[in-house]
């Protein structure tokens, strides 16, 4: 048996606490710029405890009934998520054909949590525990965890959003090709967050198939809605259309109304406070420059 360790983790400002045998952890090399000390005066946002793998997955019990199954496409990881009236279970498969390779049992406001994974996808499993888990626990505290890619000028964070293939790693890598003092700061999942003072995006432990991460932190300077066509050409987005798509991009669990709201009291507030452009554009520098000059 390996002996078990307690670690806390500062992202956005926000803490959690993963507690796991201390093997689980040498892989999390992602975590190490965000680990930190628990201060006396916070709560965490959530505990998560880790199980030694096991070659297969604890049993579901009666009493448990399907209340959502993500309709991912069909290469895209896939969640099933339960519930007995009062807490959840969540398991997610590599892909939408594919067998459960972990499973998540939360208490009801997912701030207890225990986590039972395969061998084989310990990382994997890690991973979307934790990213899950942080979107569904600081959605009350005016953050989004979003899709996106995010490319740093000076003192700004520029979020380029788009579906999966639309080219948001491409035009950050652009920006980083064209203009000298770019530089990325995450190219998946960005934490946003709302503060008195502006928005805020920030480095997360999450970032795709890019190892990029960074725990610092930029004004937003800009939302870029991505999408491939055989010109450039940039406009703002209406209202209506700029909070559907920064919806769309951000993570969160629509079967509780609650959070949702907090999600859409966020998004309407953020959009008021920053402005969301749409970039049609083709793949070169030519595309980096026209949204420069755009930016007001």
């Amino acid at each position: 048996m390996n002996n078990r360790k307690r670690v806390t983790y500062c992202v956005a400002e926000h803490y959690f606490v993963v507690e796991a045998p201390e093997a689980v952890f040498e892989p999390m090399t992602n975590y190490v710029p965000f680990e930190t000390e628990l201060p006396a005066d916070k709560q965490p946002l959530f505990e998560l405890q880790v199980e030694e793998p096991q070659d297969t997955l604890p049993a579901m019990e009666t009493g448990w009934e399907t209340v959502y199954t993500d309709k991912s496409d069909e290469d895209m990881p896939r969640i099933e998520i339960y519930s007995n009236g009062e807490d959840w279970i969540l398991r997610e498969a590599m892909s939408r054909e594919a067998e459960p390779c972990l499973q998540i049992s939360a208490s009801h406001d997912f701030s207890r949590c225990r986590l039972n994974q395969l061998p084989t996808k310990s990382r994997f499993g890690i991973d979307n525990a934790t990213m899950l888990l942080f979107a569904f626990t600081s959605a009350h505290l005016a953050t989004l965890e979003m899709h996106a890619s995010v490319t740093v000028r000076g003192d700004y964070g520029y979020l380029f959003l788009g579906k999966s293939g639309t080219g948001k790693s491409t035009h950050s890598r652009l920006w980083m090709e064209t203009f000298e003092d770019a530089w990325l700061l995450n190219d998946d999942n960005p934490v946003v967050r709302l503060k008195e003072e502006g928005a805020y995006v920030y480095g997360s432990p999450w970032s795709g198939k890019t190892p990029c991460y960074k725990n610092d932190v930029r004004r937003i300077g800009a939302f870029v809605k991505l999408a491939q066509a055989p010109y450039n050409k940039e406009h703002i987005l209406r209202l209506p259309e700029a909070y559907a798509y920064i919806l769309s991009s951000s993570s969160g669990l629509k079967i509780v109304p609650e959070m949702m709201d907090q999600l859409y009291d966020t998004i309407s507030k953020l959009i008021q406070t920053v402005q969301v452009y749409g970039l049609e554009c083709l793949p070169d520098k030519d595309a980096a420059l026209l949204f420069r000059r755009a930016l007001r």
